[in-house]
Parts: C-alpha cells; sequence; structure tokens
C-alpha cells in the first residue's frame, strides 16, 4: 500500500470495492504486494493498513474464503493472516478449480527467470538466515531500510519504462505459463506483480490475465459463475 497521503487514499478505495463486492465475494485472491512492506513479529503488527486489515478480517467473518499470494514486498507475511482471519498464504503459483475452470494463479516474481539477479535476491530474502538476522535488528532501523529500497525499486521500474508490456519472450510470467501449458492445460493464467492490467490469449484455450496495480492503475479481475474472467478499472467508481 506504500506510505503517505496517497497511500491512505489507495486504502480507503479499496476497503470501498471490498464493501461493493461483499455480497456476492465467495472467494478473494490477493495477488501479492498487498503491503508496501511487511514483517510478521511475534507481539508486534507493522504501523498502518488497520482499515484493509479491519476490512478483511470482516470478510473472513461472514465466510469468505480469503487466499493471500506473497508478492515480492510482502514476503515476510509468514502466518500472521492465517491465524488472525484464516486466510490461505501461498507462497508460490497454485493450480485451482474455480467455477468449473482450471486456474494457473499466483503473484508472479522470480517466474521464467528473465533477471538473474533477482531470483538470486529473491533466494536470499526467502532463506531462514536472512529472516532470523532481519528479526534481530531493529524495527525501526529495518522497516526505514525496506522502505527506501521498496521506493528504489519504483523509481527503477518507471524510469527503465517497465510499466507496459514487454513482449512474450521478455515477460517471465508468460514464459513460464507457456512452459507450464506445455504440459498440463489451464483455462486461465491468473498474475500480478508486473503493474501491467491486460488480457492476452495464450493459445489452447488459455488466457492470460494481468490484474495490474493500484499505484499507477486501479484494476481487479472478477470470476462469474459461469467461469468468465471481467479485467475490471476502478478509476471512477459509480457509486
Amino acid at each position: 500500500m506504500g506510505s503517505g497521503s496517497d497511500s491512505r487514499e489507495r486504502e480507503l478505495l479499496l476497503c470501498r470495492l471490498l464493501d461493493e463486492i461483499e455480497p456476492d465475494c465467495k472467494q478473494l485472491m490477493l495477488l501479492g504486494d498487498i503491503f508496501d512492506f511487511w514483517f510478521t513479529y511475534r507481539y508486534l503488527v507493522p504501523r498502518g493498513h488497520v482499515r484493509l486489515l479491519g476490512k478483511l478480517a470482516e470478510l473472513a467473518d461472514k465466510g469468505v474464503e480469503i487466499h493471500f499470494f506473497i508478492g515480492n514486498h510482502d514476503m515476510w507475511m509468514f502466518d500472521y493472516l492465517t491465524e488472525e482471519m484464516d486466510a490461505i498464504v501461498h507462497n508460490d503459483p497454485v493450480v485451482m478449480e474455480l467455477c468449473g475452470k482450471r486456474v494457473l494463479i499466483g503473484h508472479g516474481d522470480g517466474l521464467g527467470h528473465i533477471d538473474r539477479w533477482f531470483d538470486f535476491v529473491r533466494v536470499f530474502f526467502r532463506s531462514r538466515f536472512c529472516q532470523k538476522l532481519f528479526k534481530m535488528l531493529p524495527s525501526a532501523f529495518t522497516f526505514g531500510i525496506a522502505h527506501r529500497w521498496s521506493d528504489s525499486n519504483k523509481r527503477k521500474h518507471a524510469k527503465h519504462d517497465m510499466l507496459h508490456y514487454l513482449g512474450d519472450d521478455r515477460e517471465g510470467i508468460v514464459i513460464y505459463c507457456k512452459e507450464r501449458l506445455q504440459k498440463e492445460h489451464f483455462d486461465y493464467c491468473i498474475f500480478g506483480h508486473r503493474h501491467t492490467p491486460l488480457t492476452r490469449d495464450l493459445g489452447g484455450g488459455c488466457t492470460y490475465v494481468n490484474v495490474g496495480d493500484w499505484l499507477h492503475n486501479r484494476n481487479y479481475a472478477v470470476m462469474s459463475e459461469d467461469g468468465t474472467v471481467e479485467l475490471r478499472d476502478y478509476t471512477s467508481p459509480t457509486s
């Protein structure tokens, strides 16, 4: 979600969306990087996000099944959402049967092995050694580093014009999906991470959907009971 007034605005808008979809929502899939940074401590909860966390808890209490796919920004979520609201937390892409469709779904970081340096950093950050080391350091120090790293990544992506579709041969998620499709069928491959909302035909009756983000866009995907997936824009809600 980030920090500052723009983050509060996004949080309020997202909670408004969750209010609107609540009557018809049976399963909620959060595809990672929901939080700009997160680390689950034993007794402490990171500052902020109280409205979103409260809304998610409310949905869970009303029977909505919540799935959280950790992203590269909130990979240290651990068991917090599981313990607080029975959310199902996924570390990697999974295959689900949703509304009669076979769906490959996940966050999307590190797929396709496009960036070897990112692959190394991802493995290191997910290691128990790194997690224990981080936990030993003062939170005021570590959170400052984490947020500066996150802001640096955002500027890097914008500077190198990475916020658009790069082509099938340069999109790690698409490369990964096509490799999986050679071995098994999916009706949909649904991911986040790339900040680029789009749908694309991967052939063989499979559609790739990227839900974009809420930093530069306000997109989300909805699967209807008949199994169709629609990518929607919440930039200008009507109600």
